[in-house]
C-alpha cells in the first residue's frame, strides 16, 4: 500500500472526496491493508508488527458500504497509533484509543462525506467512543440505511404484528419497546427478546 498506483483501489469503497485525506496514513506509515469477506463478529481488525511480520496489519470487511469502510478504517488506524505510543500497555479501548480515534476522525468532519444523520449521530458517538459502532443503535440505524438489503429489515423498523424469519424460524412482533422488541415463535409459541437494531427478514408487510 505505499505506493499511489498499489492504493488507487482503495478509493472505491471510500465516501467520495475522502481518499486524498485517507493516503497520509500510508505514506506515512507501512500499513498492509487486506479486505475480507464479512464478519458478524466484527467489522475490521488491527495486529501490531511481530519480528515475522514487521508491518502494521489492517483488515477490514469488504462489504461495507463507504460511511461505515471509512470509520472502521479510521477505526483500526487509532488503534495503530495507541500501539505506536503505548505498545501493548494501555487497554485496546481504553482512554488512548478513544483520544487518537477522536483526533483522527474530528478532521473529517464538516467536509460532507457523511450524509446529515450520519455525521449527527457520529458526532454524538465521538463523546465515549466504543469498540463498535455496532454497540451504539443510532449511529448503527444511521449507517444501516446505506446498506440495507433487499427483504431484510431491523426490528426497530418493524410494526406490530409484523412477521420475520431468522434462521429459519418465523417470529411476530408482539410488542414494541424502547429498543427491543418482544416475538413471538410461531412454531413454538414462546416469547423472545430482540434488540432494535437486530436485521432480519419480512415475511409481510402491513400498511
Amino acid at each position: 500500500m505505499k505506493h499511489e498506483k498499489e492504493m488507487a483501489f482503495l478509493e472505491q469503497f471510500l465516501p467520495a472526496g475522502s481518499f486524498n485525506d485517507v493516503v497520509p496514513f500510508f505514506k506515512e506509515n507501512i500499513i498492509y491493508l487486506t479486505l475480507t469477506h464479512e464478519r458478524k463478529s466484527v467489522l475490521g481488525d488491527y495486529r501490531s508488527p511481530t519480528k515475522e511480520i514487521p508491518q502494521h496489519r489492517i483488515s477490514i470487511n469488504g462489504n461495507l458500504n463507504p460511511y461505515s469502510f471509512l470509520i472502521t478504517l479510521l477505526h483500526e488506524i487509532a488503534h495503530m497509533f495507541t500501539y505506536i505510543k503505548f505498545k501493548n500497555s494501555v487497554q485496546p479501548h481504553g482512554n488512548e484509543w478513544k483520544n487518537e480515534f477522536k483526533i483522527i476522525l474530528k478532521p473529517f468532519l464538516d467536509k460532507k462525506y457523511f450524509p446529515t444523520e450520519v455525521e449527527k449521530a457520529l458526532r454524538n458517538y465521538l463523546n465515549n467512543p466504543a469498540a463498535s459502532t455496532c454497540t451504539d443503535a443510532n449511529l448503527f440505524k444511521a449507517l444501516y440505511k446505506y446498506d440495507k438489503k433487499d427483504g431484510y429489515i431491523l426490528v426497530d423498523e418493524m410494526k406490530v404484528n409484523q412477521l420475520f424469519e431468522v434462521e429459519g424460524k418465523q417470529f411476530q412482533i408482539i410488542e414494541k419497546l424502547r429498543t427491543r422488541a418482544r416475538c413471538k415463535n410461531l412454531s413454538n409459541g414462546k416469547m423472545y427478546i430482540f434488540q432494535g437494531i437486530f436485521e432480519v427478514k419480512v415475511l409481510n408487510n402491513l400498511n
